[in-house]
C-alpha cells in the first residue's frame, strides 16, 4: 500500500505554460483569454463561468492543434525529479488539471503519474465546438479528485499533500494533510500551509521531508 498522495495542479505548476493560453494563441486570441485566467486564477472570476468564456473562443479549431501544442509545453524544473523521488519514497502522484485531457494524457504518460484528471473539449467533424464535454474540473472537481484517490490507495488525508497556484487548487489545498503554494497568486500564498517561491519542482521536496538524492 502507497505511503502517501501527492496531487500537483498542472498549469503553471507542473507545467510552465497555461494550455488554454497556447490553443487560444492558435486561434488568434491569447491577450484576450490570458486576461480571463489571470482573474479567474486570482479568485476574480467563477472558474466555470471563465472556462466557458475561454473554450469558446477556441470553436472551430481542427484537432491538429492538440499535437502542436502538446510539443510546445514545458514541465516545470526539476518536475521529472519530483515524480521520481516520490515514487521512490512509497508514495503516488495523481495531478488534476482544469486544463484538458487532450494535452494532459501524452505528458501523464511521459512522466510517469499514477493518476491524472482534466477537462475535456467536445469535437465536431475533426473541429472543436467551443464547449467542454463532460463534468467541469473546478476547485470543487480537484478537491473530490484528491478525496477520491486517497480512498482507492488507502491512504488517509492526513498523509496527503497538494500544491498548487491559482484559487481554483485552494479547495483541495483546505483537503489536503499539507498544502503547498507554489509559483502562487497571493491568495493561494496566504492560505497555504507552506510556500515554495523558487519555481523548481525539485525544491518541493525538502519541504515535504524527502531526500532527493
Amino acid at each position: 500500500m502507497p505511503r502517501f498522495l501527492t496531487v500537483l495542479d498542472v498549469d503553471s505548476t507542473l507545467i510552465q505554460d497555461e494550455v488554454i493560453e497556447l490553443l487560444a494563441e492558435a486561434a488568434g486570441v491569447r491577450d484576450e483569454v490570458a486576461g480571463i485566467t489571470d482573474r479567474a486564477m486570482a479568485g476574480e472570476l467563477d472558474f466555470a463561468e471563465s472556462l466557458a468564456a475561454r473554450v469558446a473562443t477556441l470553436a472551430g479549431l481542427p484537432v491538429s492543434v492538440f499535437a502542436e501544442v502538446s510539443e510546445r509545453l514545458r514541465p516545470t524544473g526539476g518536475a521529472d525529479r519530483l515524480v521520481e523521488v516520490v515514487r521512490s519514497h512509497g508514495g503516488v502522484v495523481g495531478v488534476v488539471s482544469g486544463g484538458f485531457h487532450e494535452t494532459l494524457d501524452p505528458l501523464a504518460g511521459r512522466l510517469g503519474l499514477d493518476r491524472w484528471r482534466a477537462n475535456r473539449l467536445g469535437v465536431v467533424s475533426g473541429r472543436l465546438t467551443g464547449e467542454t464535454t463532460g463534468p467541469i474540473i473546478d476547485a470543487a472537481a480537484k478537491a473530490e479528485s484528491l478525496r477520491t484517490w486517497a480512498e482507492e490507495f488507502g491512504i488517509p488525508l492526513d498523509r496527503t499533500i497538494a500544491i498548487g497556484d491559482g484559487a481554483n487548487d485552494l479547495e483541495m489545498m483546505r483537503v489536503a494533510g499539507l498544502s503547498i503554494a507554489f509559483n502562487a497568486k497571493p491568495v493561494v500564498r496566504a492560505q497555504a500551509d507552506l510556500v515554495v517561491a523558487d519555481r523548481e519542482l525539485s525544491q518541493v521536496l525538502a519541504v515535504m521531508g524527502l531526500s532527493s538524492r
